[in-house]
C-alpha cells in the first residue's frame, strides 16, 4: 500500500504529514466477534515508577495517545517525545483525568524503570503520561497487535514514529505521525475523540477507521515542501520552486519530486548539479505517489501564475506601533537573534560583542527595556555554550514579554518558536526551525507559535 506505509525516513522529513491505515483485516476481524479486552494482548509491563500493571488496565475505560521510544534514540524519539510534551500542555487538566499518554520502550534491556523515569522528568512528562518498559516478547507481541511494529531493518531507528490514538470506550482508534503538529493531534483527541461521552460504542478497535489523507496541492505542498521551499520568495534550504518550474522540464520535475533518490544514483547531471548548489542538501524520498506528485505540481503552478501582492507600504508602516517605529526594538531584536543564529550553530563567537550591542540597544529602548538588559548582563557572562543557552533562555522570556506588554507587532520575517523541551521559546528569522537550545543536536525541535500563546 505505497503512499499509506511511510519509512521512518519519509516521516521525519514530512513534520506535518497525516498516516493513516486500517490496523488488520476484515479476516481477522471475523475470527473477533466483539470487542473488548480480549482484543488487547493483556501483557503485563512496569511502569517508570517501578509498577507492574497490566495493559488493558491502563486503556479501559480511557482516551488513549500510545506511541513507541527508547530513551537512548538519536532520531526520531526526541521529536516524538517533544510534541507529546507539547501536545501534554495544550490538553491541560484532562491529562490523568480521561485522556492518557502510554509510551512504550523497544529497548527494555537498557531502559529500566529508573532510566524511563529519567526520561519522563526530562520531558516534564505529568499525571496521565505512562512509560512502559517490560519483556521483548510482551512488548514485540502488544506492538504488532496495535499496528505500531515495524521491522527494525527497515527504518533508521528502529521503529516508524507513529501515534495511535483511541477511546477504548467507544471503539474509535486512528494512527497518525507522532511527529505531527502538536496541536493538531491535540484537536483530533479532545474534539474527535471527544465524543467518549455521547458516542454509542463501535464494534472493535481493530477497525481504527483512518483519518482521511487530504489528497490536494495545497495541502501536500504545506506539509511536504514548504519548509524547504518557497514560490516565488527566492531560495530556501532548496531552490525557489517558481524558478525551477522556467528552467526545469516538467516531466523532470515530475520525476525528480517521485524519486529523488533514483535519480541521484544514475548521476542525474541536474540532481548533481542541485546537491553541489544547495550543500549537499539532498531532497528526500516522500514516497509520494504519482496523482499526489501531479497535485503539488498543479499547485505550484497556479501560485506561480497568481503570486500574492505584498501590502502596500503604507498599510505596512501603518501596522507597527510606535514602539517599534523607533528603530530600537528592531535593533534589540536584530542582536538577539544574531545570538539566536550562533547558538543554533553550537557557538558562542562574538558573544560578548552581540551583548554589548545589545546592551546599548536596550538602554535606547527605555526603562521598559530594564529585564532585556538585566538578562543580557548574565547573558555576557557565560563563557560555556550550554550556560549561554540558559542564559538566552532567560533573555527570550524577557523579549517575549517586553513585546507582548508593550504590544510590538514584530517586524516582517521574525517569527516566535517554541522548544517543548526546555519550555521556552525565542525569536528567529522566518525559515526552517533553528532551535538555539539544542543545536545540532536537535535543530528542528519546536513549532512556530505567536506572543500571545
Amino acid at each position: 500500500m505505497k503512499g499509506r506505509t511511510r519509512t521512518a525516513a519519509f516521516v521525519a522529513a514530512v513534520t506535518g504529514a497525516v498516516l493513516s491505515l486500517a490496523l488488520l483485516t476484515q479476516a481477522r476481524l471475523a475470527a473477533d466477534a466483539r470487542w473488548g479486552a480480549n482484543y488487547f494482548p493483556n501483557v503485563t509491563l512496569t511502569t517508570q515508577d517501578g509498577d507492574d500493571v497490566t495493559f488493558y488496565d491502563l486503556i479501559k475505560g480511557k482516551i488513549v495517545a500510545i506511541d513507541l521510544i527508547y530513551t537512548n534514540c538519536q532520531y526520531s524519539c526526541p521529536l516524538e517525545s517533544a510534541r507529546m510534551a507539547r501536545m501534554q500542555q495544550l490538553l491541560g487538566d484532562r491529562m490523568g483525568r480521561d485522556v492518557f499518554f502510554i509510551s512504550i520502550s523497544i529497548d527494555p534491556e537498557h531502559d529500566t524503570p529508573a532510566a524511563l523515569k529519567a526520561y519522563a522528568k526530562q520531558y516534564d512528562a505529568g499525571p496521565g503520561w505512562i512509560f512502559l518498559t517490560g519483556k521483548m516478547t510482551d512488548i514485540d507481541v502488544l506492538s504488532k497487535k496495535l499496528g505500531l511494529w515495524s521491522d527494525p531493518a527497515q527504518t533508521q531507528d528502529g521503529h516508524t514514529p507513529m501515534l495511535l490514538i483511541g477511546n477504548e470506550a467507544t471503539g474509535q482508534w486512528t494512527q497518525t505521525s507522532a511527529l505531527d503538529n502538536p496541536a493538531y493531534t491535540a484537536k483530533i483527541i479532545s474534539t474527535w475523540m471527544n465524543s467518549w461521552q455521547t458516542a454509542k460504542p463501535g464494534r472493535s478497535y481493530l477497525e481504527a477507521a483512518p483519518i482521511t489523507n487530504r489528497d490536494n496541492g495545497k495541502y501536500l505542498f504545506g506539509n511536504l515542501c514548504a519548509n524547504c521551499h518557497t514560490i516565488g520568495r527566492g531560495d530556501k534550504i532548496g531552490p525557489d520552486l517558481s524558478v525551477a518550474f522556467d528552467a526545469r522540464e516538467r516531466d523532470w520535475l515530475a520525476r525528480y519530486t517521485l524519486q529523488p533518490d533514483v535519480l541521484r544514483i544514475k548521476n542525474d547531471p541536474i540532481a548533481k548539479a542541485l546537491m553541489a548548489k544547495f550543500g549537499e542538501v539532498r531532497m528526500p524520498n516522500l514516497g509520494l505517489e504519482q496523482d499526489e506528485v501531479r497535485a503539488i505540481l498543479r499547485y505550484i503552478d497556479g501560485e506561480k501564475s497568481s503570486p500574492t501582492p505584498a501590502p502596500p507600504a503604507a498599510a505596512a508602516a501603518a501596522a507597527v506601533p510606535a514602539a517599534a517605529a523607533t528603530g530600537t526594538v528592531p535593533a534589540v531584536l536584530d542582536k538577539a537573534i544574531a545570538i539566536q543564529v550562533a547558538l543554533a550553530h553550537d557557538s558562542i563567537d562574538r558573544l560578548r560583542d552581540q551583548t554589548a550591542s545589545l546592551h546599548q540597544a536596550a538602554l535606547s529602548a527605555g526603562p521598559a527595556a530594564a529585564a532585556i538588559d538585566r538578562a543580557t548582563a548574565d547573558l555576557a557572562r557565560q563563557t560555556t555554550v550550554a550556560g549561554a543557552r540558559r542564559a538566552y533562555g532567560v533573555l527570550s522570556d524577557t523579549l517575549v514579554a517586553y513585546l507582548k506588554d508593550t504590544h510590538t507587532l514584530l517586524p516582517a520575517g521574525v517569527r516566535v518558536a517554541y522548544c517543548p523541551m526546555v519550555r521556552k521559546s525565542w525569536l528567529q528569522m522566518d525559515g526552517p526551525l533553528a532551535n538555539p537550545y539544542y543545536g545540532s543536536a536537535m535543530l528542528g525541535c519546536g513549532e512556530f507559535t505567536t506572543i500571545t500563546d
